[in-house]
């Protein structure tokens, strides 16, 4: 198995935070680290994860973390210039905001905003999901929490999406199901997904659902309206016995799955999380485009591939590497069949954000190199403008940037 050391040293961090149920078990009789010291001081670290996302009428909103609260501030030319920041929860509370769990921006009928985040609760890997409203991107209703299962317990890695017809829904990543088991002293993969659904522009939510079984526990759950605007969600899932691929999702008006199938094919068998969730997003002839992170034949990579319906199962067309063997945490998005992909890569010296465009729906793809850091950097956004495509990337030496995807 082939890992670039820098991957290597990540995963056994990460594996440290997200361990899977057998890791713990195999580990038993080795020394054990201070997981709540461990824990408390990655939940109170600042953060450098943002969110980016434009409105119906072209202004650019952003999400950030400071002083334990979400703060929001608008672009009206294209981030060159910022409104002060705009506090979403009065009260200040622990919220995560790493790259794989950071606040989320949607947008709701006639203007509303709609912003959630987790909120880190002080057994390690715990957390609940929380939500706020605003009708005027100013003034926020007191955040809820948006799931009636109050134990402390894994509920993480929220996605956020809403409809044109009021319809909010999230979904996350929870072990209600996998703790029950284990109490039962019963086996059990990973997490699951589970989602809720508010039918009234997210000033109340329906009791959650659950989507499936066996998600990994730590990668972020993609989210992206299919051709007709039903919610599709993506996921890393843990199919038997120990293969970490990915599963697709398309769900009712209720927040039910519809189905869940299998959605890529590399058989990567990790026995720990790889916090390294997926990416989805689908053009305008319904076409759905996906990239993730995998290992397949000895060697890890960002892949692209569309799914395609085969019958009741799916099938990867034109699956293909994306970037070099330090590429990592990829995002895609679409409009119409303009089609983009960014990444960040480190290339021994600095770390630099690279991007692939499509104009034909992904069947060819033109490389753009679009900035370079030495400092820390997010994990890269790709966001759409009516037709127009742009990369949005934090970095704490130059902060917040947007480059335009032609």
């Amino acid at each position: 198995m082939v890992i670039p050391r820098r991957l290597s040293v990540l995963w056994a961090a990460l594996a440290l935070f997200c361990p899977a149920a057998p890791a713990q078990d195999h580990a038993q009789h080795a020394p054990k680290p201070d997981m709540g010291r461990l824990w408390q001081e990655m939940s109170q670290k600042p953060q450098p994860a943002a969110s980016a996302a434009f409105d119906a009428k072209g202004r650019l909103w952003l999400a950030h973390v400071r002083d334990g609260r979400v703060q929001l501030r608008f672009s009206d030319d294209e981030g060159k210039t910022y409104s002060p920041d705009i506090a979403v929860n009065e009260q200040p509370e622990p919220i995560s905001a790493d790259g794989e769990n950071r606040p989320k921006i949607a947008f709701g009928p006639q203007g509303s905003l709609l912003v959630s985040w987790t909120r880190p609760l002080g057994k390690p890997f715990t957390g609940e999901i929380r939500f706020a409203r605003s009708d005027d991107g100013r003034h926020f209703d007191a955040p809820i929490t948006v799931h009636r299962d109050r134990a402390e317990i894994t509920h993480r890695f929220e996605s956020l999406t809403a409809d044109a017809d009021g319809r909010v829904l999230l979904a996350w990543i929870d072990k209600r199901d996998g703790e029950a088991a284990r109490a039962a002293k019963q086996p059990y993969r990973g997490a699951a997904i589970y989602s809720a659904v508010s039918d009234d522009g997210g000033r109340s939510f329906k009791p959650e659902s659950k989507i499936a079984d066996h998600s990994c526990e730590c990668c972020r759950v993609a989210v992206a309206r299919d051709a007709d605007g039903a919610p599709l969600l993506l996921w890393r899932h843990v199919f038997e016995p120990n293969e970490r691929d990915h599963a697709l999702a398309r769900l009712g008006p209720d927040g039910r799955p519809e189905a869940v199938l299998r959605a890529t094919f590399d058989r990567w068998r990790i026995d720990a999380c790889p916090h390294h969730g997926p990416a989805l997003a689908v053009d305008g002839q319904g076409v759905r485009h996906a990239v993730w992170f995998n290992q397949k034949d000895g060697e890890g990579h960002i892949y692209y591939g569309r799914l395609r319906s085969q019958g009741d199962a799916l099938a990867v067309e034109g699956q293909r590497t994306v970037g070099g063997p330090q590429a990592a945490h990829a995002d895609i998005a679409a409009a119409g069949r303009h089609l983009a992909i960014a990444w960040k890569e480190f290339d021994g010296e600095r770390t630099r954000l690279h991007a692939l465009v499509s104009s034909d729906g992904g069947l060819t793809f033109a490389p753009r190199d679009l900035a370079a850091t030495d400092g820390a950097s997010d994990q890269p956004r790709v966001i759409a403008k009516a037709d127009a495509l742009y990369a949005f990337w934090r970095t704490a030496n130059e902060g917040f940037r947007l480059y335009p995807l032609p």
